[in-house]
């Protein structure tokens, strides 16, 4: 039996063993020792996994070799079949990520993996903040530019939205390029691997809300100074319209600067 790629899902099947092999191993405990310590890597090494978008399972495969439960949540019902049939190892639960309920799924903390869907792979990253708490923990293959995206850092031309939220409470690390050719069919663009980890931040020290308001409305004007994109947050008189920091555009701030905008707008 095999499974059709659905260009309506975004679906493209990795075939090639060791990439997969490669992927599995981002989060396994000997890799996660190395980038946040014995302590840490031990315990998120074996944490539950929910694997998003599995297909066929070539990268279910090697997380279920690891020993650890595995989770598949896939909303292809050609796949769910599939997967029901031949990797019996698994649970497999048939639906959208991005509307389930991942408490009722698995409790406690898990380890989130996948080869992302490229047509929703920042709905998806935007989802993980809604669980920051219950995934310490994530890894995975999405477009090359979004993956770029999401671990560039102030100053980058790509640097944005996604970069800001994601980086306020996870570090974020670039692995690894993936051609197209270890796809079928193959995607027109290239892949990249990327690996976030949550950081010691337990706190924001400002409403997260208003934090998520000030990068958006910033970047949603991205060429205009922040003197400019926030006029309509700055009420008159604010000691911020003083501040040297209006004159940035908002691809110069670091995450500690639009924390402190957001403070001193509240």
């Amino acid at each position: 039996m095999e499974v059709k790629a659905k260009k309506a899902l975004g679906q493209h099947f990795l075939t090639d063993l060791p990439t997969a092999e490669k992927i599995a191993d981002t989060i396994s405990a000997n890799e996660l020792s190395q980038a946040c310590g014995a302590e840490i890597g031990t315990e998120w090494g074996n944490l539950p996994v929910v694997e998003i978008g599995p297909g066929m399972g070539v990268l279910t495969d090697f997380l279920v070799a690891s020993g650890r439960d595995v989770t598949a949540i896939e909303i292809d019902h050609e796949s769910v079949e599939y997967l029901g049939k031949y990797k019996k190892e698994i649970k497999v639960i048939e639906g959208d990520f991005l509307r389930l309920d991942l408490d009722d799924i698995v409790e406690g903390e898990i380890a989130l993996i996948g080869n992302y869907p490229y047509n929703i792979s920042s709905q998806i990253f935007f989802r993980v903040l809604e669980y920051k708490d219950k995934i310490p923990v994530v890894a995975g293959m999405l477009q090359k530019e979004v993956a770029e995206r999401i671990c560039s850092g102030p100053g980058s031309k790509v640097y944005g939205i996604l970069s800001v939220l994601l980086q306020a409470w996870y570090d974020c690390e670039y692995l690894f390029t993936v051609e197209p050719g270890v796809f079928s069919p193959p995607p027109k663009v290239r892949s990249g691997v990327l690996r976030i980890t949550r950081n010691s931040r337990t706190d924001l020290g400002v409403d997260e809300k208003k934090f998520k308001t000030v990068v958006k409305t910033a970047f949603g004007q991205r060429r205009k100074t922040l003197r400019n994109s926030l006029a309509g947050m700055i009420p008159a008189g604010s000691p911020l319209l003083d501040d040297p920091i209006l004159k940035e555009r908002p691809e110069r701030l670091s995450v500690e600067q639009f924390i402190y905008i957001t403070k001193s707008l509240s």
